[in-house]
């Protein structure tokens, strides 16, 4: 190791890989980054500037350069191929596999993944823009399109032969099984690559093959691959198109990878994060748009939610009191109808429930509102009268948060089923429209409540 990287901060590892780009220290750069641990990696290249990731990508061999876009974030990859000429952005991303340049492509603007297409080889353009056809989140786009394949017709001798002679390209394959097909790549079976190695060499494939093996069509939502994968624990399955073709194999680890990302994306969705996924090493302008397009709408609904107030300016002139109680009920509604929000979205997610199941949900939230709202009703009820020594004021607020927590558990279980059903989505629209509608009806019972029994607060 030299003296310079001896001397590195192993808190800040980033400081040596700019002083390695400002030296223009090729070697030196490409060992520290293979001596990182994956997250040390992640975490340095985050720290440097796009000027910065652009070099370093730049300054190592293509296929060193690709090893590195696979240990980041897809989303942080893409940004720092986005910055590469073309040419340059397409040797590095033709050493990926092919189902890892459709991931990061997609992430790209159009004009600019389809300027690295063009550059790439017609070949390998024609395989990655056949995966970026598909939806994401769909068999299709989870696939992996190298997979190890016999015709039917050949013998087991024939079979072995061919694996040896394409030893370099099938090493690279995710090799858990072998399929057969027939005429026009249509699926006939699967082979374990025990009974293919231990059977007689003059046997055909067809006698040792599992034939009419479970697939997936290329087109299968990731809702239906989760529950494939509870009913079937197979480590991967055959992806076929409508007339049988066999396309590719889908890995189980890939589905629970993207329904842990999808889980992840709405949660942030949910949190304002518009586009489901921010990093901090993204461009500052694109983090602001984000973010403010979810904030300034918000703005709207407030100023409805704060018109209830102006309609009882006179009761709350009169009992200033309530003006205490009014956020304490309009937040403690809010986090109940925030944490029915969570339970269906994320059940929608993982595929739970679907958004004709309205009535099961009315009656779980239902019966599990009415118990917390008669909860937290009492609780601040009590505190209420004891502090002001006036039971008619424990009743109204108490009475308030009570229906409050109640409505507001029903529409949070409720509303991001309508939301899906109408093809909106959930995690974006959920928490505006919950806020604006649990302020504005718990202002209102308060402030009634209060008009009906003034003279006695």
């Amino acid at each position: 190791m030299s003296a310079t990287q001896t001397a590195a901060n192993p808190e800040r590892p980033w400081e040596l890989i700019q002083q390695l780009i400002a030296e223009d220290q090729r070697d030196q750069l490409e060992l520290y980054l293979q001596e990182l641990t994956h997250d040390g990696r992640a975490l340095a290249l985050s720290r440097l500037n796009d000027e910065e990731r652009t070099r370093v990508l730049r300054m190592l061999k293509p296929a060193e350069a690709a090893w590195i876009l696979e240990d980041l974030e897809v989303e942080q990859a893409a940004g720092m191929i986005e910055e590469m000429e073309p040419a340059e952005a397409a040797a590095i991303v033709e050493e990926l596999a092919v189902d890892e340049q459709a991931d990061i492509l997609e992430e790209m603007a159009t004009r600019d993944a389809e300027a690295i297409l063009e550059a790439m080889p017609l070949e390998d353009a024609a395989e990655c823009r056949r995966l970026l056809e598909y939806d994401s989140d769909s068999a299709g786009g989870l696939m992996i399109p190298d997979f190890l394949s016999f015709f039917q017709g050949l013998t087991i001798k024939e079979a072995v032969e061919k694996m040896r002679e394409n030893v370099h390209e099938y090493s690279d394959y995710e090799v858990q099984y072998a399929y057969v097909t027939g005429p026009r790549g249509r699926l006939r079976g699967v082979l374990r690559l025990r009974d293919l190695l231990l059977s007689a060499p003059q046997r055909q494939l067809s006698e040792i093959m599992i034939p009419n093996p479970l697939s997936v069509r290329d087109t299968t939502s990731l809702d239906e691959l989760v529950t494939f994968f509870a009913d079937h624990h197979f480590l991967g399955v055959p992806v076929v198109d409508a007339d049988g073709r066999l396309l590719g194999v889908l890995l189980e680890s890939s589905v629970a990878e993207a329904t842990e990302k999808r889980v992840k994306n709405t949660f942030l969705r949910v949190s304002g994060i518009v586009g489901g996924e921010e990093l901090r090493s993204l461009p500052l302008y694109l983090r602001c748009i984000r973010r403010l397009s979810w904030l300034a709408p918000n703005i709207v609904l407030n100023l409805i939610a704060a018109s209830v107030i102006s309609m009882y300016q006179d009761t709350l002139q009169a009992a200033i009191v309530l003006a205490v109680f009014l956020p304490i009920i309009s937040d403690m509604s809010g986090c109940s109808g925030n944490q029915a929000v969570a339970v269906s979205i994320r059940e929608l997610a993982l595929g739970l429930i679907r958004p004709k199941e309205v009535w099961r949900v009315f009656a779980k939230e239902g019966s599990l509102g009415l118990i917390n709202g008669l909860a937290l009703g009492v609780l601040l009820g009590a505190i209420a009268a004891f502090w002001q020594n006036n039971v008619y004021l424990g009743m109204v607020v108490g009475t308030a948060l009570a229906l409050n927590t109640m409505l507001s558990v029903l529409l949070g279980g409720l509303v991001p089923l309508v939301l899906k059903g109408f093809k909106i989505d959930p995690a974006l629209a959920s928490g505006p429209l919950l806020t604006t509608v649990t302020d504005m009806c718990g202002f209102f019972l308060v402030l009634s409540f209060a008009s009906m029994t003034l003279d006695k607060l």
